[in-house]
């Protein structure tokens, strides 16, 4: 077992903010190219999508390096996210879930991630920062999951903010005591 609990992020929402009409303050707005976005884009009939728009908050990158997590990137940009996002905020090429299928339906409602996100935790400490988890996520990553987890709920419209840091920091030293 690590020494350190997981810091399992998704990008979408937490990380790279969405669906408000404003950029939320300290963030910028980057075109990215990403080819799993330009590809959905062409699936739809899109003739010559526009790289994909990003909102990101450069002081998140230390942030998350700082706390005492071993970061894991749990989203569907899967790889591009090291190539695209992460030097964007100055982070190193982090691991991440390989998921075996995407946005499938959960025969029990649960969020398509949680399963794969027990499993790849592999009986460690984890923290899962996402702005789709319901309670029934939570629930079930209590009942199955032998170690300590937190499921942190983002609103999509802000992104990470301040009071989730102490959040998360918080939660690391007190399942480190």
């Amino acid at each position: 077992m690590a020494d350190r609990p997981l810091l399992m992020l998704d990008v979408d929402g937490p990380i790279a903010p969405y669906g408000g009409f404003f950029r939320p303050r300290g963030y910028r707005t980057h075109r990215v190219p990403s080819q799993t976005w330009r590809q959905r884009q062409l699936d739809k009939g899109v003739t010559d999508p526009k790289p994909l728009r990003v909102r990101l908050n450069r002081t998140h990158g230390p942030s998350l390096l700082a706390l005492p997590y071993d970061l894991v990137w749990a989203t569907a940009w899967c790889a591009e996210v090291d190539e695209h996002l992460a030097p964007l905020l100055g982070l190193p090429r982090l691991p991440y879930v390989n998921w075996e299928s995407m946005f499938h339906k959960d025969p029990d409602g649960l969020h398509w991630k949680t399963r794969q996100l027990v499993c790849w935790a592999d009986q460690q400490p984890f923290a899962w920062v996402d702005d789709e988890i319901g309670p029934q996520d939570t629930e079930w990553i209590a009942a199955h999951h032998p170690g300590p987890a937190l499921t942190l709920k983002v609103d999509p419209r802000y992104g990470l903010r301040p009071a989730h840091f102490a959040q998360l920091a918080d939660w690391a030293q007190e399942i480190a005591r």
